[in-house]
């Protein structure tokens, strides 16, 4: 993002759009995605949860969907998260930019699994992996493409539109505001 700062809008836009083809390519990977969540799962981060198949989280991870409190939106997550959690809880989410930690991210359907200790999570994830190992390469890659196909995807032409309005956002006046306070590690103009 840094980068694209002095490039201008249309940089954004494909550096957001890059980031939807990644996360549909994530989605999409004949492979299981198993991500470990701790710290601060947070924007994209959250976004790369929701493609993920297996998600074992730290009760103490922070997750959320912060983009509107700096002035913008989550444009390639939207469609995953909604996909994922469903829209009334995304609603809620992305327009209140509220965190949550992980025991409230399983009880959303995020997290699969919740440790409370890292000994614990290691555990955790190798009882998933023997899982994981004990079905078929093929056969998994088929039933997730399966099961995809069946909850309805976000469409090319979706993501497109959220680039674009990503990139419209990041550059207007709210966008540069809350962009730089962050960065500044300050409050933006029109927070309390």
């Amino acid at each position: 993002m840094a980068s694209a700062r002095g490039q201008g809008a249309t940089a954004y836009r494909d550096l957001n759009r890059a980031f939807g083809a990644l996360l549909q390519e994530v989605q999409h990977a004949p492979q299981v995605g198993i991500t470990g969540l701790q710290g601060a799962v947070l924007g994209g981060g959250f976004g790369l949860a929701c493609v993920s198949d297996v998600a074992l989280a730290d009760h103490q991870a922070q997750f959320g969907l912060p983009e509107t409190s700096l002035g913008l939106l989550p444009a390639q997550i939207a469609p995953f998260v909604v996909q994922r959690i469903g829209l009334t809880q995304a609603r809620r989410l992305a327009l209140t930019a509220a965190r949550f930690d992980g025991t409230q991210a399983r009880r959303m359907g995020r997290g699969h699994f919740v440790e409370h200790d890292a000994q614990a999570l290691a555990e955790r994830l190798d009882e998933v992996l023997a899982h994981v190992l004990c079905c078929a390469p093929g056969a998994n890659a088929a039933t997730k493409k399966l099961l995809l196909a069946s909850a309805g995807q976000p469409s090319d032409e979706l993501l497109d539109q959220a680039a674009e309005w990503f990139s419209e956002a990041v550059t207007g006046v709210e966008g540069v505001e809350g962009t730089m306070a962050f960065v500044q590690k300050r409050k933006p103009g029109w927070a309390p």
